[in-house]
């Protein structure tokens, strides 16, 4: 294939403000890349989209872009609670899928989504940025040779500016990526178009990179969620119980001041030793118990976000050349496993089966 046909469903803020400016500068520069349709409700908006990103086909029917425009992959940048349908279609159709976090918002779909691609040889992922940082690629590098032996616990954290996006706020989203629109607020703060907060909104992007780099297979989960002003939770509190007995302690914040750098924190305990990963201070450390740890030299900003990696990398897998998937629909749905059953608990007061 010399030309990777992307078609995008969804393109709000973050898809105008990075998905679709990444791929409109490859197909400039690179010219292996066709930005060819695009799909959002809005004809006034649509027009704005296929303008900015040069993009010739535009329609407010997914289901008319899928059906009448030839097409190897698709965008999926619509709210959460759309995700399933409008990444399955795609599936269905035989095309490869970047699907925004959370993948899915209910285990099944996320189950059948990871099925679907498999079964069609199709590649899905879920663009976590962070997976793209070369610290933390060597951080799943010594997990995968099996540095702390066998994974017996985790903890996993993470913190973010964006009260104001979970309480329903006007949001500065030039001063925040930038992209065409802001945010709808909806998206974040209305419980029935968001199915649920900071967990959905943030907590997706933790999960995620803990799934991915430990591999683990959630079973139990027992959660506590508490609102701030919003009508979707601000703090999360949750426990995991995985496969083979591991534990693990998972938390989010969605309330710290404007201007701080996001926290995410993941500390990986084995029979061997421990690894500990934070995007914050930009640590990757190993320290084992026979006493051969390493402590490596990251810079002070390696951990800033970024997410020009997962469309470039959806592109080459789209074009069919020889690279990883770093951000595999499998570790996604393991996230929304824990994330499905926690809501669950949440709510039950119990502990919840995934």
């Amino acid at each position: 294939m010399d030309k990777a046909r992307i078609g995008f469903i969804g393109t709000g803020w973050w898809a105008t403000a990075n998905h679709l400016p990444v791929l409109r500068k490859r197909a400039d520069e690179a010219g292996d890349v066709e930005l060819s349709a695009v799909c959002r409700l809005g004809t006034d908006e649509l027009r704005q989209v296929q303008e900015a990103f040069d993009v010739p086909y535009g329609t407010e029917d997914y289901r008319r872009m899928l059906d009448e425009v030839e097409l190897d992959g698709v965008v999926v940048s619509s709210p959460h609670t759309l995700h399933f349908e409008h990444a399955a279609a795609a599936l269905e159709r035989g095309l490869h899928v970047m699907v925004e976090k959370p993948m899915c918002t209910k285990s099944a779909d996320a189950r059948e989504l990871v099925r679907l691609a498999d079964e069609k040889g199709l590649h899905l992922l879920v663009p976590y940025g962070w997976h793209h940082k070369p610290y933390i690629q060597e951080a799943k590098r010594q997990l995968d040779a099996g540095v702390v032996g066998n994974i017996e616990s985790v903890l996993c954290h993470m913190a973010s500016p964006i009260r104001g996006l979970l309480q329903g706020l006007d949001f500065d989203h030039e001063a925040n990526g930038g992209g065409l629109f802001a945010p709808d607020p909806a998206t974040w703060a209305d419980p029935v178009v968001a199915d649920g907060g900071y967990g959905h909104a943030q907590m997706s992007h933790s999960l995620g990179l803990m799934s991915w780099l430990t591999g683990l297979m959630p079973r139990e989960v027992f959660a506590l969620m508490t609102e701030a002003n919003s009508r979707v939770e601000m703090y999360d509190a949750v426990t995991v119980r995985f496969e083979d007995g591991v534990i693990g302690a998972l938390s989010g914040s969605g309330d710290i001041p404007e201007g701080q750098m996001f926290q995410l924190d993941i500390r990986i305990f084995g029979s061997e030793g421990m690894l500990l990963l934070d995007v914050e201070r930009a640590r990757l450390a190993i320290h084992r118990h026979d006493g051969r740890d390493q402590v490596y030299d990251v810079a002070p900003d390696a951990g800033a976000y970024s997410c020009e990696g997962p469309p470039e990398n959806f592109a080459d897998l789209v074009l069919g050349r020889d690279v990883e998937n770093y951000t595999p629909g499998a570790a996604a749905m393991r996230s929304v496993m824990i994330l499905d059953a926690a809501y669950r608990s949440s709510k039950s007061g119990v502990l919840e089966r995934v």
